[in-house]
């Protein structure tokens, strides 16, 4: 069940013994989307690294994934169809530069505290889309570490559980940091409490 507002979330467990280890966000989405071609149950990831590991706490130590420190996370996972083809992903889709569109699930972008509002369990995307000059980008990213960016008059900000997006012209793409080319049409969504991770 998705996190509500006041309740404890997460419980002390350890990565199972079929657990899978990752230490990126991209490793995760591999891992994920290896095990759905193949029709096998979706594993426990234990985060070693990675957006999402960063914005759960997570230290990057593995022996912590086996021990009575680790803690274990139920947390939605994002689908993009993008120009026909679907791609899984735990902490974010982008397109183009300059926040021209953004699609996460984890709060951190890199070394950007890109979705400061945003919880990887609440069943929605925080999403933004951007038309800034380069003086305005410039201003922006001096203040995305810190998750100082928003309000701003030219992001558009929404959370929602699913959302589509035609470019006028194709833009690279990157799922959980994967590179998918040049496209021209974007559907993402959330499928709350889609997996469990262990930080």
């Amino acid at each position: 069940m998705t996190i509500k507002k006041g309740e404890a979330w997460g419980s002390a467990a350890p990565l199972p013994a079929d657990g899978v280890v990752v230490g990126s966000d991209a490793e995760a989405g591999e891992v994920l989307e290896d095990a759905r071609r193949h029709s096998r149950p979706l594993p426990v990831l234990g985060l070693v690294g990675g957006d999402l590991c960063r914005t759960l706490g997570g230290t990057g130590d593995r022996d912590r994934l086996r021990s009575g420190d680790a803690m274990t996370f139920p947390v939605d996972l994002g689908e993009v169809l993008a120009d026909g083809r679907i791609h899984l992903f735990v902490a974010h889709v982008v397109a183009g530069s300059r926040l021209r569109f953004a699609a996460l699930n984890a709060q951190w972008l890199g070394g950007w505290n890109a979705g400061p509002r945003g919880h990887p369990n609440d069943g929605r995307l925080d999403v933004y889309e951007a038309q800034l000059s380069w003086l305005e980008w410039r201003q922006v990213r001096r203040r995305l570490p810190q998750g100082a960016h928003l309000p701003h008059p030219h992001i558009e900000e929404r959370r929602v559980p699913a959302v589509q997006v035609a470019f006028p012209a194709p833009l690279p793409v990157h799922v959980d940091g994967r590179a998918l080319g040049d496209v021209h049409n974007l559907s993402v969504r959330v499928a709350p409490d889609a997996l469990r991770v262990v930080v």
